[in-house]
């Protein structure tokens, strides 16, 4: 059972195989990573912690979405206590998805935008 924290996305102007390609060259260290579908991929950590990006197709170049889910399976109730009730998690998640997406169209020579 998963809940859904927090959701971001972007649009990087450059083929959906490029930036799945970028975007798995900056994963998070130590956390564990499994491939979900073609172009989604998930990490999860810690105790709670599970965020599942996705690349698609978009008519400027490809849509880049992360989800942030709490995957706790004990103390559920817990990790927004944990986490001083994810006041400015969204904008922290928000923030460092725009990094993010930034170094990708730098690696790649293209504009981003938030979506």
């Amino acid at each position: 059972m998963r809940k859904l924290v927090t959701e971001v996305a972007g649009v990087v102007s450059a083929p959906v195989e490029q930036v799945w390609q970028a975007l798995l060259g900056q994963g998070p260290g130590g956390a564990v990573r499994t491939e979900l579908g073609e172009h989604t991929v998930a990490y999860q950590g810690g105790w709670w912690y599970r965020g599942e990006w996705s690349v698609t197709s978009h008519p400027e170049g490809a849509r880049v979405v992360h989800r942030v889910y709490n995957v706790a399976e004990w103390l559920r109730w817990g990790v927004p206590l944990a986490n001083r009730l994810f006041i400015g998690f969204d904008r922290r998640t928000r923030q460092a998805f725009a990094k993010g997406l930034a170094r990708i169209g730098e690696k790649l020579g293209c504009p981003t935008r938030l979506t």
